[in-house]
Formats: C-alpha cells, structure tokens, sequence
C-alpha cells in the first residue's frame, strides 16, 4: 500500500482502497481523465475531482516528507536530536507544527539572544524565568564578566548587572517568541480577532492610479470576514505602492494572555519577565504570526479566485459550438474598417477583405454589396461579429444588408461572439504559424469565426488569463493557477472529445496521454499519410507507444470510420466486450447501435468479469445509445435592445436582455450592449440568499437585468435581477 494512502482517505472521506489504487494509477503515469473514465473498477467510481484531490494532497505530503528529511538533517548536525524530538517530527504532519517544532534549531541570522547567550547570559534568563530570586540585579553581577569559553568572534567585554539582565531578558523573549504554546495561543487569537486594515499612502491619495482603490483608502473588517477579491484588491494595492496594509489584533489582551501564562506572582523577577515577554511579543512573535496570517489569508484568497476562474474557465470552453458550418467572421471597427474573413465547414481560410461601412469612411452600400457576394460566393450559413469596438453598429448594419437581399431562402443566422483574447492569439508565434502570410487582423478575424464552429477548440490556444474570466488571476500564485487552468483545459478537452482527423496541434496536446510532441507527430503523420480510418493506426505515429495509446485513443474520434467505435467513447480495449455482444445478438456492431431494441435484450451481467465490472459496461451501454455524443449545449441566437447601445442610452429602471460574461464571488457582470458590462451583485441575484453566484447563473447565459444605478464618472453600471 502506497505510504500515504490511508492518510489521504481519512482527509478526503473516501475508502482507502479507491485511493491506494489511484495513486498506484497516477504512479503509472496515468491523466485524470483517463483514470475516471476507464479505472472505475479499481478506484471504486471517484470521479475527476476527487482524483485532483488525492494526487495535490500525495505531492503535498511528498514535499513534506522531503522538508522533514532536511529538519532532521539539521538537528542532527547540531548534536540535538533526542529520540523523542525525532518521533514528534515523525509523527508531524502539519506544516504549521512542523515548523514550530523546528523553529529553536533552526539556523538564524545572528539575534540578540544569541549574542546574550554566547556572554554566558543563559542561566541568568533561566533564573529570572524561575521567578524565585529576591535580587535578581544583585545575582547580575556574577555574570559581568565573560566566561572563558565565550565565543571567539564575540565582543570579550565586561558588562554591567544592568546589561547582564538585558541579556538574560532577550533570551525569554526569544524563547517566548519561539515556544509552540506561545505560538499556538497568538494563532488562537488572530483566527478569532484579527482584523486587516489597509490605508492610503497620503503622497498617492489624489492620483490617477489611486482612484480606483478609493474603496480601501480607509478600510478596516474582520480578516475571517474579509472577502476574497477585497483581500487580493488591498494586496494589489499595497504593491502598487498606494495603500498600507497590515493584519492587527488588540496588542493589549494579547500581550495580556501571554504574560498569564508565564509570569507568576509579583517581585522584581515577574517585573522583568513581563517586560522580556511584552518585548519577545513586540518585536518577534507578533510580527512572525502577523506575516504567517497574511500569507494564509492570501493564499485561502488565492484558491477562491482559482476556483472562480477555473469555474468560468470550464464554462466558457464547454460553451454550445455552432458546429461545423461555414462561417464569415467580423472584426468590427469605425476608421480602420471591419475586417471580414470567410470560412470552410473546417474552419480554413477561403477569403478575406475590409468594408468601411461605418464613420468616418461611410461606404455603407459598397459594404452591403460586398458582404451580399461573400455570402453567396461562399454559401455562408452563420455570421460571427466580434463584441469590441463598433459591434453593435456592425451588428446592425449586418442585418440590414441581409434584408436587402430578399434572393437568399435562409439567410445566415447572425451571431455576437466575444473577442477577449483574439488579439492575444492573432500576434502569437501559434497564429503566425498557421497564416504566416496573413497580418494580425485577419488572423483576429478568424479567431472569431472559429470560436463560434467551436469556442473549446478555438479558445485552448490561448493564455486562459487572457480569456477575461475570473477575478484578479494576474496577483495570485501563478504556479498554482497555471497547474488548476491546465486541468481544467485538460477535463474539458477529454470531456468532449476530440475528432483525430480536424483536430489542430494544439488541440490534440491537451488529449490525456499526448502532449506537445506526440500531438505535433499525430499531424505530421496525417499530412504524410492522410485522414486516419482507425484508431489503431495511432500505433504508427512516431514515439506513440502502447502507454500513450492505453492513454489517449478512448478520447480521439474518427468520424464515418469502417468501425463506428472509433467515433464512439468506448476504449479499444474494451472493443471485444460489444463485439461479442453484437455476436450474442446475432447482428452487427453498427446494426447493435442502431438498433435500441438489440441493446435493450443485452443482459449486461453475462460480461463481467476479473477487470471488467459493472461501471465500465454500464459506461460503454450509454456511449453505444449516442456514440461520440457532444455533452455541450445547442448554440442560441441573441439580441441586444435595439435602442440601446451606449451608457448615455440607459436610464434607471429600464429592463434589458443580456448575457453573463463574468462570475465572481460577489456577483456577475453582464454584457448589455453599451460596451460596459454591468454588475449584479450577488445580493441582486435573485429574491432569497444566494451564497455562490454559480447557484444562479452560467457564464453565456441569456438573462433579463434592470438597470438600478448609472455611475457616468467612473464608468459603472449596478443591475439586478429581482423581480424580473
């Protein structure tokens, strides 16, 4: 059994068998999607998240055990490590406790205390923490003169009594500074009272930049209360150099509690004691669980806005694709024109040109002409005009020049689709590879169009940070963010499904198994050899061996293949189990999927067997009733108020259509056509309390909003939906 296999079921509630058996999985190199979708049986059914779980907490603990290898080390180096020290940190899993355990042998800058204790000041601390000596100045002197065995690289000087007890006393605050009690009572009272206050650097209060943290100019609130995006927006403040920001508890009752619990009676002793202990406070131990609070605060802040990110993230990637249909894209703008691409059903480039439909050019009729033949040439069945600069007017001017031609029996179905991002793929080296002959806006273009055939497989090859989704994703962990946006992109990719025919590079390396260089093989094998006809074939890609096909071949798709399977989520190695169903039925593979009166005479209990149980046939019985099945949703049309399309337009009151573009923890933005997204708090969400906005909303949801409050100066927008 792996080591850290009943630990980890005990954390996370799950039965310990599941949990030794994926890790032995993730050990194998098996993807998490992989492990969910086709290791049921032997992990007991967890599903994708709980799989995350188990192999964070498994490196966690790795690292841990690694930090209490190199804590050992060092005590042991130092002649101090009692057998009952190393089974305390044996037995330590906490890193909180880890650390304090290691705290007083843990090497240091050189302190007061150390510099006391080389004087030989030790004892005299020792007696003053005793509390029993009537003249403790007077037993001071015996230790004004350094001892013999001082260290060499000390100051060899004589102290006075005075200095003497300054000594002794930096030594207590040091060991109450250090000691696990003091720590642990201090922690107690930052969890229950710490408040965090952030204040305005006076020299920066009048500025530009500063503005737009005028909320936090003079804020105070419980830290266990604080929200995670107020908490992120002081600490982005603070690092811009335009607010203070510090975690404060009462220094008073703190100080209070620790004095109890070391001094005892009244005498010169207990005079000094509490003095060394309101000092150990102040200038060591305060600061110390001060930092350690503001990093956890930060850190718990940074996993809500990941998990907030990561939740829109999934949302926008599994967003309804139009399919494969072939497609204009629009680039919207005034001056410099639209640019407007036109697309196969595959996504390829077949044309491209700029209308100047809008000011200060005005060729409106010249525009309408040229997009009526492009659509004619091309047979355009769907328009995607990009949401920027000018869609709106784009938007319009579209649908009038399609009324102007009355000759098309079904015109395109016109389609607003977001362009955050498009500019940040249209100037990267992925998009200067695929039209290296192409300037920046015409590949933007493109962007748009093939987002709207298919936003998962379009919107992968780009930074998800510059998706705009999330909340403050630029100031939290990145290394954490990159590796939660990974699997996220991972899930989503594996979740639907990707046809091994069409699929670009950059696709194909998020398919469990592949990554960068087995995806780039896959399209060099099928540009050398042409469209793949069966999953096997995946065995003649260069350096794809038996592990990586185990890995990837249940989640690629081939459509029309000789076999229907490989279009299907059904894993090859499964392919014998419904091939002997077919030959227990007397039919075909195709005619068995064909027909659901076959299916349903299957007794699936006749095909278990040792590696092979219930979950997976109950699996491959769903996927042969809709092979390769699309688990996203039908695409809608949309449209904005027709009269409304800038902030100057609304007022108070009005009720407008729109869509969800943000969810955060406080509430969702909502695009209503002025080209500034409005907010609905979470509050304003619906007419009870809502705890999470994701309760109430998805992202691209067509909803009804209210327009409550129009803030022209800072350029806000406050909407509800209440009532609507």
């Amino acid at each position: 059994m792996n080591v850290f296999a009943k630990q980890i079921a005990e954390a996370l509630s799950l039965p310990v068998k599941g949990v030794d058996n994926t890790l032995v999985l993730l050990d194998d190199g098996c993807t998490i999607p992989f492990i969910a979708r086709y290791r049921k049986e032997r992990t007991g059914g967890l599903d994708e998240v709980q799989i995350g779980q188990i192999a964070e907490m498994n490196e966690r603990l790795k690292e841990l055990a690694k930090r209490k290898e190199t804590i050992l080390k060092t005590i042991a180096e130092q002649g101090k490590l009692t057998d009952e020290l190393e089974q305390r940190i044996n037995d330590c899993w906490e890193p909180t406790v880890l650390e304090d355990i290691y705290l007083p042998y843990r090497p240091k800058r050189r302190t007061r205390a150390q510099t006391a204790r080389e004087q030989g000041l030790e004892p005299l601390a020792m007696i003053l923490l005793k509390q029993q000596d009537p003249a403790p100045l007077k037993t001071a002197r015996r230790f004004t003169t350094p001892p013999p065995t001082a260290d060499a690289g000390a100051k060899s000087t004589t102290l006075t009594p005075e200095q003497a007890i300054q000594g002794a006393q930096d030594i207590i605050a040091e060991i109450v500074a250090e000691d696990e009690r003091s720590r642990n009572q201090l922690r107690q009272t930052f969890r229950r009272e710490a408040f965090i206050e952030s204040k305005v650097v006076k020299a920066k209060k009048d500025t530009d930049e500063a503005a737009k943290y005028s909320d936090y100019f003079d804020c105070e609130e419980p830290l266990r209360r604080c929200s995670s995006h107020r908490l992120l927006a002081m600490r982005r403040g603070e690092a811009e150099g335009i607010l203070r920001v510090k975690i404060t508890v009462d220094d008073e009752e703190a100080v209070g509690r620790l004095k109890r619990h070391y001094v005892r009676g009244n005498g010169p002793c207990q005079k000094l004691v509490a003095e060394a202990v309101e000092d150990g406070y102040k200038r060591l131990l305060q600061p110390s669980i001060e930092t350690e609070f503001a990093a956890l605060s930060k850190e718990q802040a940074d996993e809500q806005a990941i998990h907030v990110f990561t939740a829109n993230l999934r949302q926008l990637l599994l967003g309804a694709p139009l399919g494969q249909k072939r497609v204009m894209g629009i680039d919207p703008g005034f001056r410099t024109g639209c640019k407007v691409v036109c697309l196969d059903a595959q996504g390829n480039l077949l044309h491209h040109e700029a209308i100047f439909p809008h000011p200060p050019v005005n060729h409106r009729m010249q525009a309408t002409m040229h997009v009526v033949k492009m659509i004619s040439d091309y047979d355009i069945e769907a328009i995607a005009i990009g949401n920027g600069t000018a869609s709106r007017e784009t938007e319009s001017f579209v649908k009038d020049a399609l009324a102007t031609n009355p000759s098309s029996t079904t015109p395109p179905s016109v389609f607003v689709v977001s362009e955050d991002g498009a500019s940040v793929y249209s100037a990267s080296k992925l998009a200067r590879d695929e039209f290296p002959n192409e300037d920046v806006t015409v590949r933007g273009a493109v962007s748009i169009a093939r987002r709207l055939m298919d936003p998962l497989a379009e919107l992968v090859k780009i930074d998800p940070k510059s998706i705009g989704v999330g909340q403050y994703q630029h100031d939290v962990d990145q290394t954490k963010l990159k590796r939660s946006l990974d699997q996220t992109v991972e899930s989503c990719v594996n979740s639907v499904g990707v046809n091994l025919n069409t699929a670009s590079q950059h696709l194909l390396m998020y398919v469990s198994g592949l990554g960068p260089t087995l995806a780039k093989n896959i399209v060099e094998y099928r540009k050398a050899n042409g469209a793949f006809t069966s999953r096997s074939q995946l065995k003649k890609v260069s350096r794809l061996g038996p592990a990586a096909f185990e890995q990837c071949a249940g989640f690629l798709r081939i459509p029309n293949a000789p076999n229907p399977l490989d279009n299907s989520a059904v894993h090859p190695e499964s392919y014998h189990i419904v091939e002997q169903m077919a030959k227990d039925q007397q039919c075909t593979v195709r005619e068995l999927i064909a027909d659901k009166g076959l299916r349903e005479k299957i007794d699936i209990g006749r095909y278990v067997d040792d590696t092979v149980g219930l979950p997976t046939l109950n699996d491959i019985m769903n996927e042969l009733e809709k092979p390769g099945r699309d688990p996203r949703e039908q695409i809608e049309q949309f449209e904005f108020d027709p009269n409304v399309k800038e902030i100057d337009d609304l007022e108070e009151g009005m009720v407008l259509p729109g869509i969800v573009t943000n969810i955060t923890n406080f509430g969702a933005f909502v695009d209503i056509g002025v080209h500034q997204d409005g907010l609905v708090h979470v509050s304003q969400l619906a007419n009870r309390y809502v705890r999470d906005p994701n309760e109430v909303v998805h992202l691209h949801q067509k909803v009804k909003v209210k327009v409550t409050e129009i803030d022209r100066r800072r350029n806000r927008i406050s909407l509800t939906m209440k009532g609507i």
